[in-house]
């Protein structure tokens, strides 16, 4: 077989989380984290996110995360728009230990990726339902001012 289609992606967003409180570590395969706020900011989407926002993260046997995350963005022309996502974070151990130190990784020393979807009512954003995204890890950092950013991009 040859590769017959072509993936192409547009930017939507960058979404930023800074971290909000100790997480919740359910035991030693699931850790939840809360956010209470946040921003998106793109060419077409500006807002900020709004509480609860929640990562489900589980640790695999292999060693990476499956994320499971859910979110609401107010747009600053007051549309909300709800985002979920699954994804996949993968980093060596080292990495691990400097980010828990408060080291800012980028995605040169990680493997984060999500898929989000979106639902909304807000007519001007309509066309975001019928969107497949992908994001990629702009910056993760631990410890005091922790932080996820990730850009945003719609799959063509």
């Amino acid at each position: 077989m040859t590769q017959s289609t072509e993936i192409q992606t547009e930017y939507l967003m960058t979404l930023h989380s800074p971290g909000a409180g100790p997480p919740q570590r359910v035991d030693s395969t699931l850790t939840i984290y809360h956010s209470s706020e946040g921003w998106a900011k793109g060419p077409k989407i500006v807002g900020t996110i709004l509480a609860p926002t929640g990562d489900w993260l589980r640790a695999t046997a292999s060693g990476s995360l499956r994320v499971d995350a859910r979110m609401t963005l107010r747009t600053d022309d007051g549309a909300l728009i709800y985002v979920s996502y699954g994804g996949v974070i993968s980093m060596t151990q080292a990495n691990f230990e400097r980010m828990s130190g408060g080291a800012t990784l980028t995605s040169a020393d990680v493997y984060f990726v999500t898929t989000p979807v979106f639902q909304t009512s807000a007519e001007r954003y309509g066309w975001l339902n019928h969107v497949q995204a992908i994001g990629k890890v702009a910056s993760v950092k631990g410890g005091a001012g922790s932080h996820v950013r990730y850009d945003v991009f719609a799959v063509k």
